[in-house]
């Protein structure tokens, strides 16, 4: 038997109707215990632990499940670790909801099982907004692609010409069809000056079969599209107050707010609701100095991880955390494998979309990228770029240091003259001469 080094653990199996609750054997002459869901139920099972003097639980991320029992055992006191199910596989054999519940409390007693990543309570709070308003966002896209369809089934091209159905033009002209316009030059000219393409074309593509089920459609699915603009206007209101709760690492800047560069969202009929000047107080650097980086990759930074890094040691194990470092394999002094590990993190993605970014950039970290990508290929590019990323930001966020351009200029001067002696050193090994230019 290994040692004990949580004697006071239990271990929880979770279900949508049910749970089963493991204790050690001395503490209850019944040690696994079934409790319905019900919130009464949670905390009578909150109360039987402790009076088994149980300190801390382990329990699956099963769905979302989980979160009711782990909200009400966190506000009694118990230390809930919420470990990933496929790090606590049974052993091979039946399969049942007490041996699972056993299992787990089993392995936790002897330190075993780690915890999963969870931020503080307001952190969660931001994130599961921003998560719902994800979906919206998703669902609003797929009413798009019904205007689209039925554009198309009328023949109208008019998606094809201008780059956004949703803008201001395209917008317009779909309303003046809807209240019964079918004249393609009245309703060209609805075009605003901005669009590229000129009132022919969009006349052209206005040109087409109106037929009366279509119409419904367009006109309902547009409906629906605003509908849900609407609920996301609502989301990012509430995102906006939400905020506002959070501590300040920053003094207020003194004067007028600078205008947010992009990503605003509106607070009140006020004006706009500055998130570059607020994530700035909250996280205490600018993140969105750093190229690449703008002020939604920090929100969804400040969503999945918060402003507190100190639950990571180190920047390896954050770039860990967000699976964007090779998952060594070693079986007998053999390398197997050095992929990253598969990992679904919103705050790994936005990163790796910052880091596509880079293409174009003129930045030390533009140049790495393309450097990168012409060595590994575009997918490893992207991730080793995204592990550079996260190693700035978890360096500026821990000390308070903002993004400085010289440094990163160093390191490149540094390594073009590494690469210039050891071109050098080539060039005489083969008898000639490197000659600059």
């Amino acid at each position: 038997m290994l040692p004990y080094l949580n004697p006071n653990a239990a271990g929880v199996d979770i279900g949508a109707t049910e749970i089963y609750i493991a204790v050690p054997a001395d503490r209850d002459g019944q040690p696994v215990r079934h409790f319905s869901t019900f919130t009464e139920d949670l905390h009578a099972a909150a109360a039987w632990l402790k009076a088994c003097n149980i300190e801390t639980v382990a329990m699956e991320s099963t769905g979302v499940y989980w979160i009711p029992l782990f909200q009400i055992l966190e506000a009694q006191g118990f230390t809930v670790f919420l470990v990933n199910a496929h790090h606590v596989k049974n052993v091979p054999g039946r399969k049942s909801d007490v041996s699972d519940c056993q299992w787990l409390q089993y392995l936790h007693s002897v330190g075993l099982l780690r915890g999963s990543f969870r931020p503080k309570q307001a952190v969660c709070t931001v994130r599961s907004i921003l998560r719902h308003r994800d979906s919206l966002v998703q669902m609003a896209s797929s009413h798009v692609q019904h205007m689209q369809k039925a554009l198309d089934q009328m023949n109208l091209h008019l998606h094809h010409v201008i780059s956004d159905i949703t803008g201001l033009t395209g917008i317009t002209i779909l309303e003046a069809i809807l209240r019964g316009e079918r004249n393609p030059y009245t309703l060209a000219k609805l075009r605003d000056r901005r669009v590229k393409a000129t009132e022919e074309t969009i006349a052209k593509s206005l040109v087409g079969d109106y037929r009366r089920e279509h119409l419904f459609t367009l006109g309902q699915s547009l409906e629906a599209f605003r509908h849900y603009q609407r609920l996301i206007a609502a989301c990012d209101t509430e995102i906006a107050q939400c905020l506002e709760t959070f501590d300040s690492k920053l003094d207020p800047p003194e004067g007028p707010r600078p205008q947010s560069r992009e990503g605003s969202i509106a607070s009140d009929d006020a004006g706009k609701f500055d998130l570059r000047t607020h994530f700035h107080q909250i996280m205490g650097v600018d993140l969105t100095k750093i190229p690449g980086i703008n002020v939604l990759t920090t929100q969804t930074l400040l969503a999945e991880i918060g402003p507190d890094f100190s639950r990571f040691a180190q920047g390896p194990a954050l770039t860990s955390w967000l699976g964007l470092c090779p998952d060594n394999r070693v079986s007998g002094g053999k390398v197997l494998s050095v992929r990253t590990r598969k990992v679904k993190n919103r705050a790994a993605t936005a990163l790796r979309i910052a880091a596509q970014s880079l293409h174009r950039s003129q930045s030390y970290l533009g140049h790495f990228y393309r450097r990168m990508r012409a060595k590994l290929g575009a997918p490893k590019a992207i991730t080793a770029t995204a592990h550079k990323l996260a190693r700035i930001i978890y360096h500026m966020v821990t000390t308070g240091h903002e993004y400085d351009e010289t440094i990163c200029a160093q390191n490149e001067m540094q390594n073009r003259q590494r690469l210039e002696a050891r071109l050098r050193k080539q060039a005489r090994d083969l008898g000639l001469q490197v000659v600059p230019i």
